[in-house]
């Protein structure tokens, strides 16, 4: 391990496959903007496939959090998993060479390096395991399991505006035919 337990100093290692393990907790999320979650016990196991000139990282993200269903805003537990592959390559010009670089799944860095640090991409790879579309799940009988008060207000706040007449476009009905 490098200075802090987020880098690793691959320039000991000798090539071949190494696995690391992280416990995520909400204290990561610290340093970075405030999360839609809260409780997150995430577990990242990291592979490292080391190489001469590049070194393959495979992050799987399993665990848990709480977040907040989309609909009706109730507690909402989510499990995660996801896999993500990284290929660092080690190059003259590592800014050069990440600008130009198209593929977000490669990153370049100094041959001169000896530290690679993997805090960032924990982070992005937990929020990438959040679902886009956070909701309460169906019943058996395909049913939601959202907050039932919540669903009326949102039909009943639905039915109000079908039932209004499609009157706002009415007052810009003269300018039709004005002359420019």
């Amino acid at each position: 391990m490098g200075r802090n337990k987020y880098e690793i100093a691959f320039v000991g290692l000798p090539p071949g496959i190494h696995q690391f393990e992280y416990q995520i907790e909400d204290q990561f999320f610290a340093d970075y903007q405030p999360q839609d979650f809260k409780n997150c016990h995430a577990n990242i196991k990291l592979t490292l496939d080391k190489s001469v000139s590049f070194m393959m990282l495979k992050f799987e993200v399993g665990g848990s959090l709480s977040t907040t269903c989309d609909r009706c805003g109730n507690d909402l537990p989510l499990t995660l998993w996801d896999e993500f592959t990284v290929i660092v390559k080690l190059v003259e010009d590592p800014v050069k060479m990440n600008e130009e670089e198209e593929d977000p799944d490669i990153f370049y860095i100094s041959r001169t390096e000896s530290l690679l640090d993997i805090k960032d991409w924990i982070y992005e790879f937990v929020n990438l395991s959040i679902p886009m579309q956070k909701m309460c799940a169906n019943d058996e009988k395909g049913k939601s399991t959202c907050n039932k008060a919540v669903l009326e207000m949102l039909e009943k706040i639905n039915n109000t505006e079908t039932d209004a007449p499609k009157s706002i476009w009415k007052d810009l009905d003269q300018f039709k035919n004005l002359d420019s």
